[in-house]
């Protein structure tokens, strides 16, 4: 058993740009669901908006970087507006029933073949990542030491993504302790009691979900720069894990997407590398690679399991302010 390359794996994800993007979606999460109130299901659907609207930018009709990420982010503004309009007057539970049916939607209308030209139909997306490329700064090369060695283009993405994080980290920090902010907490207490003191509750829920949702967009756009851009990786499941990082990290925090991202990744790295190693080995004979990739997941599931049993308000949560026994 290679016990070095089994942590070195697990070790890397702590800074990759996918527990980066992860950790962004998350945050946006924190917005909706932990500082509003708001019970967002399609998590999903900004992201992959964001992922496209940033690939068929530069693909189709030759964009740069920042007029493909302006468009993502407007994108991800509509997408916004179409889900709160018909919802955010009603109780919550009707905001989930659409967003997780607006997800869906929209990843079946980049599979679909009819825009095939355009979105790639099921083969979805590549060839897209030259332009944020020919923007780095640094020598061709290796930087880094130990597992976090990487190459020019890879540290460079590794540099954009978690200072995009930081910065969004510092700017929701920011806003929750305005006075913005102290609304939108009350909303999500007691939106009646809001409503009373003369406060346009719907005008905070939209602001809020156009806000979180510009980060899951912006996060979708840093979860393509590593690979393709592919409807499957949209589904529904994408949402549910950015769900289970921002619970374990605390939902009405700002750390805690971030560090339960981290957290996250590196257990699931850990245990799909040490499955497949002991299914090499024979250490589980009744079991094959692809079943050894299924328990990975129910490894990190038992994890998240055991910290919810000591921590219920999350790693960073206040237990008086938000648990998951509320």
């Amino acid at each position: 058993m290679d016990w070095g390359a089994i942590f070195g794996n697990a070790a890397v994800e702590l800074i990759s740009p996918t527990t980066a993007a992860y950790a962004l979606a998350a945050l946006g999460l924190a917005v909706h669901f932990g500082y509003t109130g708001l019970l967002n299901f399609g998590q999903a659907g900004f992201m992959a908006l964001g992922a496209y609207g940033y690939a068929i930018s530069i693909l189709t009709f030759g964009f740069p970087v920042w007029g493909a990420f302006l468009v993502g982010v407007g994108a991800s503004v509509v997408f916004a507006l179409i889900l709160g309009i018909p919802t955010l007057r009603l109780r919550a539970d009707y905001l989930a029933i659409v967003t997780i049916a607006a997800a869906e939607i929209v990843r079946l209308l980049f599979t679909t073949n009819t825009f095939a030209s355009v979105t790639g139909s099921a083969n979805g997306l590549s060839g897209y990542k030259n332009e944020f490329a020919a923007l780095n700064p640094l020598a061709d090369g290796t930087y880094g030491f130990g597992p976090f060695t990487n190459n020019a283009y890879d540290t460079w993405l590794r540099i954009v993504a978690w200072s995009i994080v930081i910065i969004a980290a510092l700017l929701v920090w920011q806003i929750m302790r305005s006075p913005w902010g102290r609304v939108i907490k009350g909303i999500r207490e007691d939106e009646d009691a809001v409503r009373a003191l003369g406060k346009n509750v719907y005008a905070y829920k939209m602001q809020s979900l156009i806000f979180g949702g510009v980060l899951g967009t912006i996060a979708g756009m840093i979860f393509a720069l590593p690979r393709a851009v592919v409807p499957s990786n949209y589904q529904t499941t994408l949402t549910f894990f950015i769900y289970a990082i921002l619970l374990l990290g605390g939902a009405a925090t700002v750390l805690g997407p971030i560090i339960g991202s981290m957290i996250f990744w590196v257990l699931l790295s850990f245990f799909s590398g040490f499955i497949a190693r002991a299914v090499e080995a024979g250490w589980l004979p009744f079991m094959t690679g692809i079943q050894g990739g299924q328990l990975s997941f129910i490894l990190v599931g038992a994890a998240i399991m055991a910290i919810v049993i000591f921590r219920p308000q999350g790693i960073f949560g206040n237990k008086k302010e938000l648990a998951f026994v509320r």
